[in-house]
């Protein structure tokens, strides 16, 4: 089995932070014992490539260069927070559970009287640098200093929309507890998280929280923040448990039929957070090592609609709960339009009757008093002429408003 290769301590040393640590001693020794570590980096649960796969070089270039593209790929008016966030949270919740969305994977979850931040990132770019790397498209609908003390900070991955070395170091001061998968914590640890504040696990290992249990489950995807990817830290998916009430964050992953196999362990969930955004038509398929053509990037990010299978699999095969949508409307990755990852998931919801939420970034939701599904989009997003929305169906309908071609259910 190959090891871990060591850096260049030159190289260590003039790396820049953001880049985060290398594994080393303990936490070293347990990552080359993880049954999900094989031949020098972690593997995917179904034995696929821990990689993206590459993308077509002319076709990627002339969409990018596109400028109706460009133009469709943001918002084309400011986005509308959510105006009294941090006067709505000040108030404890009704019910044992509240979802905030925050923008992208950031969500405030209050479950059971414990208080979970996932994926925080209040830094202007999902960048290694202030200076370049995707910006974000709207402000973080409340100060982080503003928001009252959480009992655990959850990452998902490495990746920088989802670790963001800035808000990292601002929530180390408030003397809160970092639950990770196996080997980010050393990235934590360089930016100054006291070792005894981490909780760094492996699929299917747990850990208990204010009274809730956090299991971190599988997830396709892959990992890296320096110049080059070596696979050594873990990514995840995470189910919690409290006394009352189940909820599960997707991180970012590809669709794969393990979402079955955790909802028939931890779940069903009264909410799921489920990624959604940032897929490409120009990343081809290859899953199980095949090549197929071209598709959307299903290796490590889900379109909507197979965000919304993996919900349905999480809950037993059956709509349940409710699906709150994430990774998307927050910065520009990929070609897809600013709203479609939106829109998308509002018509698959509705074939499969399914309750969707779809709350401005920082409005806080109780899911068991769910409103509607509102599409706010709508009026900031940028549209070719004479494009209009259709109307969105009533609600006992089964038809896809917005494609006559669907069949009748």
């Amino acid at each position: 089995m190959a090891g871990i290769r060591t850096p260049n301590p030159l190289v260590r040393a003039l790396r820049p932070a953001s880049f985060g640590g290398d594994p080393s001693g303990e936490r070293r020794r347990r990552i080359l014992s993880s049954p999900n570590f094989a031949d020098g980096s972690f593997r995917n649960p179904d034995g696929g490539p821990a990689t993206p796969s590459a993308a077509t070089p002319r076709d990627l270039v002339r969409a990018y260069l596109s400028k109706e593209g460009r133009a469709r790929r943001a918002p084309a008016g400011p986005v509308p927070l959510h105006p009294t966030t941090v006067a709505d949270l000040a108030r404890r919740p009704d019910e044992g559970l509240r979802l905030t969305w925050m923008g992208h994977s950031s969500v405030l979850v209050e479950i059971d009287g414990a208080r979970l931040l996932f994926d925080p990132v209040w830094g202007e770019r999902c960048s290694p640098f202030g200076f370049a790397g995707p910006r974000r498209l709207h402000p973080a609908p409340v100060p982080l200093r503003a928001l009252e003390a959480v009992d655990a900070v959850v990452i998902s991955h490495d990746h920088y929309d989802h670790l963001d070395m800035p808000t990292i170091r601002a929530l180390v001061r408030t003397g809160t507890v970092f639950v990770v998968p196996l080997g980010v914590g050393a990235h934590l640890e360089r930016w100054g998280v006291p070792a005894e504040r981490l909780r760094e696990l492996d699929w299917r290992e747990a850990t208990q929280v204010a009274g809730v249990t956090l299991t971190a489950t599988p997830a396709r995807h892959f990992c890296g923040r320096g110049l080059r990817n070596q696979q050594h830290t873990l990514w995840a998916s995470w189910s919690v448990r409290g006394s009352d009430h189940r909820v599960f964050h997707s991180g970012d992953t590809g669709y794969f039929p393990g979402f079955r196999d955790i909802g028939a362990e931890h779940g069903p969930f009264d909410a799921t957070m489920i990624q959604i955004g940032a897929y490409s038509e120009f990343l081809p398929h290859s899953r199980g090592g095949a090549t197929r053509d071209p598709g959307p990037w299903p290796d490590i990010h889900m379109t909507p609609d197979e965000g919304l299978r993996a919900h349905l699999d999480l809950q037993g095969g059956a709509p349940h709960g409710v699906l709150l949508p994430i990774h998307w409307g927050t910065f520009n990755l990929a070609l897809h339009p600013w709203e479609e990852p939106a829109e998308r998931t509002l018509l698959a919801a509705h074939r499969a009757g399914q309750q969707v939420i779809t709350p401005r970034p920082g409005e806080p939701v109780v899911p068991a008093h769910a409103p509607a599904a509102d599409p706010w989009w709508r009026a900031v997003a940028a549209r070719a002429p004479g494009e209009g929305w259709a109307a969105w169906p009533p609600a006992g309908e089964q038809r896809d408003a917005l494609d006559p071609a669907a069949p009748e259910r």
